[in-house]
């Protein structure tokens, strides 16, 4: 039977990006790393006109930079310089710009494959090692550690089990994890669209009375749509023909990109707020989805869990203690208690305060846009929270 000082449950980008903020202290240190994953990584990045993406805030630009991989995940990541936010059928819009806040980007978009394939050649292998593909079917909790058996039936034990297997995650379950969850009763359709004109690093927020969209710059000049309408009625929009979707994405968006002239593949997604109501344990530490899963129209759900990772290995890297030392994770977990408290609350306000259809609440909205517009202290913090700079001070 084999131990390792760290078992990451989940090598996507949470689990992967956690290696890499450890990697340089965990050598100095001699801690091993193990990464525990389903599904192989690519070893080649394949473009794809479908591909998910993720939009990344200017904090974790920050974040990846200091890791040293932000240069090689630049060369496709498409900034964002402009977010424009209206309000369908009423007269206020509110501006953000990079210029306006100093930046070079408000944030990013970056497909996904691209994004991990970066972090993935990022690892050490000399620090982190692959159990993949392979699953943990079973976690026992122990003394000083946890042991995990995978699916072949092999058996490893760790110092500390870091739980990143996703929104999902059957271990958090099996551990008695509980969770609050609040349904939206909405689902995301997410699609990746081209227009006739160039998009010009613009991302557009739009809130209607049937749900609030999202239309973010990707490269080539596509942009990815985050279309959130009610569960009957997104699946009605899934199904329609590519040409019946940009006429009825076409009218509600309109033509501030020209025509919008094709559309990949349509995915939905159920949306609730999910929060894990134990994020730490002895010798256990619960990331990214597994621990909070956000609405995805404020874009703030990665952003988090990225902010979450840094936080969690500059704590272990920050103790003299064994990686599962219960006082260093409740230190962590304390540290991003407000940081986890206000990009929850954020996210789920905005997209309550957006997805409502009452009256009141529709001129309240309207009124706090032309607000945001006009007033240079809201509108400065409203750009920090998009940047994911929200509790941070000024730099």
């Amino acid at each position: 039977m084999s131990r390792v000082n760290l078992a990451i449950i989940g090598g996507g980008l949470v689990g992967a990006s956690l290696a890499l903020a450890l990697q340089a202290g965990a050598k100095a240190r001699g801690w091993k790393i193990v990464l525990i994953e389903p599904f192989a990584p690519g070893h080649t990045y394949q473009p794809s006109y479908d591909a998910r993406s993720s939009a990344l805030s200017f904090g974790a630009r920050q974040i990846y930079q200091r890791l040293g991989v932000w240069q090689e995940i630049s060369r496709r990541a498409e900034p964002i310089k402009q977010i424009h936010v209206s309000d369908r059928g009423r007269f206020s819009t509110a501006r953000l710009s990079a210029m306006e806040e100093g930046v070079p980007a408000l944030g990013y978009v970056v497909e996904n494959a691209w994004l991990g394939q970066c972090l993935w050649q990022g690892l050490d292998n000399d620090v982190v090692s692959w159990r993949c593909p392979a699953e943990v079917t079973r976690m026992e909790p122990l003394t000083d550690g946890y042991r995990l058996t995978l699916n072949d039936e092999t058996v490893l034990e760790c110092d500390l089990a870091v739980l990143a297997d996703g929104g999902r995650s059957g271990l958090r379950e099996q551990l008695g994890i509980g969770i609050k969850k609040r349904p939206y009763n909405q689902s995301a359709l997410i699609a990746n669209i081209t227009p006739s004109e160039a998009h010009n690093g613009m991302a557009f927020e739009r809130f209607t009375d049937d749900g609030p969209m999202a239309l973010l710059p990707l490269p080539d000049n596509r942009c990815a749509l985050v279309w959130t309408r009610l569960g009957m009625d997104a699946q009605r929009l899934a199904a329609l023909d590519d040409r019946s979707f940009l006429a009825e994405l076409q009218g509600i968006f309109g033509y501030r990109l020209g025509t919008l002239k094709q559309v990949g593949a349509r995915h939905l997604y159920p949306l609730s707020l999910i929060e894990a109501e134990e994020q730490v344990r002895p010798h256990l530490a619960v990331l990214g989805n597994a621990a909070h899963s956000l609405h995805p129209i404020a874009g703030q759900g990665f952003n988090l869990s990225l902010r979450d990772a840094q936080a969690l290995a500059d704590s272990l890297l920050g103790s003299e203690t064994s990686p599962g030392d219960f006082a260093t994770l409740q230190a962590y977990r304390e540290r991003q208690r407000l940081d986890q408290s206000l990009t929850v609350g954020f996210s789920d306000q905005v997209t309550r305060l957006f997805g409502s259809t009452q009256p009141l609440v529709s001129l309240g909205r309207n009124i706090g846009l032309l607000g945001l517009d006009l007033l240079p202290p809201a509108k400065r913090w409203f750009a920090r929270q998009a940047m994911g700079l929200g509790t941070r001070p000024d730099e």
